[in-house]
């Protein structure tokens, strides 16, 4: 009897601690939830579009076309990018309530200070 008290204050206790653990970890969630990575409290659904891009200016595939493949890949709004040297083109699946195709045009042509690169041609891709 007298290890049972113990025991039954032991479980009591961590019950009550564990319950206002879990209460905080859901109020911080929610705050996760609400903000976006902007910090604003908008809630936007995605509105994935994707694009092709003619790009002259690339002369090694090191250099530039990672370089611009870098570049765009950590925009914000772009999901992904991909930068074919071989063909001279590249392909952006990007968050058109984030950022626009002309923004992300005038990325690449910004690449080393804008004197390199020119995108000659914009196309839907699928």
């Amino acid at each position: 009897m007298k290890i049972l008290k113990p025991i039954v204050l032991l479980i009591i206790v961590c019950v009550f601690v564990s319950c206002g653990n879990n209460s905080k970890m859901n109020s911080q969630n929610k705050d996760v939830l609400s903000h976006n990575s902007d910090g604003n409290n908008e809630n936007i659904a995605a509105n994935l579009e994707k694009i092709s891009l003619e790009i002259d200016g690339m002369t090694c595939e090191i250099g530039c076309a990672r370089t611009i493949q870098s570049k765009l890949s950590k925009t914000k709004g772009v999901k992904m990018a991909e930068v074919d040297f071989e063909n001279k083109t590249g392909v952006v699946e990007f968050d058109s309530n984030r950022i626009t195709e002309n923004e992300i045009v005038g990325i690449v042509e910004q690449i080393a200070g804008g004197d390199l690169y020119k995108v000659i041609e914009v196309k839907k891709a699928e």
